[in-house]
């Protein structure tokens, strides 16, 4: 990824004036800044970042402009990039499968919250410090409503979630419980059954939770009406209800849902076959690797080199990406306009998540250049 200084108005500005070959992501600081704030305003709790849907340092840097403090690793990597945009940043390590290496470099960097979801990751912790440490039982449960779940790679059923919480407590440890509801998930229905479930887990354990983190999974703008994310927001709030007395304090992981309306990527056709195929300059090894499993997104636009919208009818058309490997295609075909031509341009906003992040360099491609927009 090649970041560039050049500041421009819009997408579609750049693409008229810069005519750009590449694959390019254009960022927009100030909706990943109101995306923060909208999160920060409407949740009742700490809003934490889950670093993996986009690591940039810019994105980093502008979460923290915008009052982000706390962030969700998963690995000593993402830690060095947290602490080498914000040395006093409260680290939560919610991978909860870690090597003994991995461990001593979460101490070393101070993590503070540590998520275990079965025994054996639990004893691993022993010397990780007490004081202001807290253990964060990982919950699963069979909950419809997302695009796909961890239940079947993370989580401990209730009964074993309802023992490790006993344990981490005995053990010294500031005992919580956290789950995720699964990625792409817009129902508010999802988070109120897992927030009961943990009221019934502390219950059991005979523990009081100090924090319920209710995990990412909060959708991201894709196609149709955005997700409303406030709905979601007040279902958690009205669900701790279940808790009683004993109601725990907030935590949530965005990172989709943070960081995907910050971005908007410029793709270009490569070529049109007679079949109607088309070839982009990305694919499935780059920012459309995604596409695979949840689909191509609903919103975007075909433009020419000159800034016309392309208006045609739409028709289906088979989508390769540039590599040599014939698996670099997009499952499904893609409706494009019928007047499209070799050399326009595709704008698709809401990429900012899982993008560059698993983008490979397969074949000299998956390679994206960056440029800052005022707008997404």
């Amino acid at each position: 990824m090649r970041n560039e200084t050049a500041f421009w108005p819009s997408p579609e500005t750049y693409v008229v004036r810069a005519r750009p070959d590449r694959p390019v992501l254009c960022f927009a600081p100030d909706v990943l800044q109101a995306t923060a704030r909208r999160f920060q305003d409407g949740f009742d709790g700490l809003v934490t970042y889950a670093v993996k849907a986009n690591d940039s340092p810019a994105v980093l840097a502008n979460l923290v402009a915008a009052g982000i403090g706390a962030f969700d690793v998963a690995s000593p990597v993402e830690m060095e990039r947290v602490c080498a945009v914000k040395g006093d940043a409260v680290l939560h390590y919610h991978n909860p499968v870690r090597s003994a290496e991995e461990i001593a470099a979460g101490i070393a960097h101070g993590v503070q919250s540590w998520s275990v979801d079965c025994p054996q990751e639990l004893a691993k912790l022993a010397d990780v410090p007490r004081q202001g440490r807290e253990i964060a039982v990982r919950l699963r449960l069979d909950v419809a409503g997302a695009a796909y779940d961890f239940g079947e790679k993370f989580g401990a059923d209730p009964a074993e979630a309802a023992a490790l919480l006993h344990q981490a407590k005995a053990m010294g440890f500031t005992p919580s419980l956290t789950f995720h509801p699964g990625t792409q998930c817009a129902d508010p229905e999802a988070w109120a059954v897992y927030v009961a479930a943990a009221a019934e887990v502390a219950a059991r354990a005979g523990v009081r939770l100090h924090r319920l983190n209710v995990g990412g999974g909060f959708a991201a703008h894709r196609g149709g009406v955005a997700p409303d994310l406030e709905a979601i927001f007040a279902r958690i709030s009205e669900a701790l209800s279940a808790f009683g007395a004993q109601r725990p304090a907030l935590v949530c992981e965005p990172g989709r849902a943070m960081v995907s309306d910050a971005f908007t990527a410029v793709l270009r056709i490569k070529a049109l076959r007679q079949g109607g195929a088309v070839f982009l300059n990305d694919g499935i090894y780059g920012a459309l690797a995604e596409w695979r499993d949840l689909g191509a997104p609903g919103r975007m636009v075909v433009m020419a080199p000159d800034g016309r919208a392309r208006v045609g009818a739409p028709r289906t058309r088979v989508v390769f990406g540039p590599t040599c490997d014939s698996l670099d295609r997009l499952p499904d075909p893609l409706p494009l306009p019928q007047d499209i031509c070799e050399g326009d341009y595709l704008i698709v906003p809401g990429m900012g998540a899982y993008t560059a992040a698993i983008s490979t360099g397969f074949n000299g491609y998956g390679r994206h250049d960056v440029v800052t927009i005022a707008r997404g």
